[in-house]
């Protein structure tokens, strides 16, 4: 069952990113990068720090010195059967589908959050409706084809990020009915958007955990900001 219909509520949120990949790191002498990017560390070392590698690009003795961000190694989870081992790799296909707009909707919220900081409920009220209709004409197209999976991760990836879940999320920025009505949408496409990302006691979440750690480890997707401080529900 396509997933659009719930999707379209966040509208106002989305838009696209492109995300590379790397099977090495790739670096230069320190004197090729522009000057006025090079930062200082705490022992007074001058160094470039490569945003897309996680690495710091250093010079020392005349050699280029690559010190890599810390990594947090995931082990894949252990799988019962073939059938669990395939699904892992369909949910893979799946996030990279997803983060993209993931990502950019987690940046849309946040960027909302505070501009309606100091606005009153009409103005806010406003301010969304605004926001959606202008940004519904240039993205529903590329929304039409997200199905159930996908709007499942999606909906696991903002509560990681927000610590709120999508019925919340619809609930602060439409109201109350409204979250409800969709939360009704959402069962009939087999989504509860109450469900909270749970990796401890949610064998999806689980899958879902490692893959994450496991792609920003390679480089294959960029962690969001914050997504280090993420803490799994006991």
């Amino acid at each position: 069952m396509n997933f659009t219909k719930i999707v379209y509520l966040f509208l106002f949120f989305f838009g696209i990113s492109v995300f590379g990949q790397r099977d090495s790191v790739i670096a230069k002498p320190l004197s090729q990068y522009p000057q006025e990017l090079l930062k200082v560390d705490e022992f007074g070392n001058k160094y470039y720090y490569d945003e897309n590698q996680k690495a710091r690009i250093y010079e020392i003795n005349g050699e280029t010195v690559v010190a890599m961000d810390e990594l947090v190694l995931v082990n894949k989870p252990k799988f019962n059967n073939q059938l669990d081992k395939n699904y892992y790799y369909f949910l893979n296909k799946k996030l990279y589908r997803v983060y993209p707009l993931f990502v950019t909707a987690l940046q849309q919220y946040r960027d909302i959050q505070k501009e309606m900081t100091d606005l009153d409920s009409k103005a806010k009220r406003k301010y969304v409706r605004d926001r959606q209709s202008m940004l519904a004409d240039q993205y529903e197209k590329q929304l039409r084809d997200l199905t159930t999976t996908e709007g499942q991760v999606f909906a696991k990836l903002m509560n990681r990020a927000t610590d709120k879940s999508v019925f919340e999320i619809i609930k602060e920025l439409r109201g109350g009915f409204n979250a409800f009505w969709w939360n009704l949408k959402g069962k009939m496409a087999d989504i509860d958007l109450k469900d909270r990302y749970n990796p401890r006691k949610n064998r999806t979440d689980e899958f879902l955990e490692s893959l994450l750690q496991s792609n920003w480890n390679s480089g294959y997707l960029q962690p969001y900001p914050g997504a280090s401080t993420f803490k799994s529900p006991k």
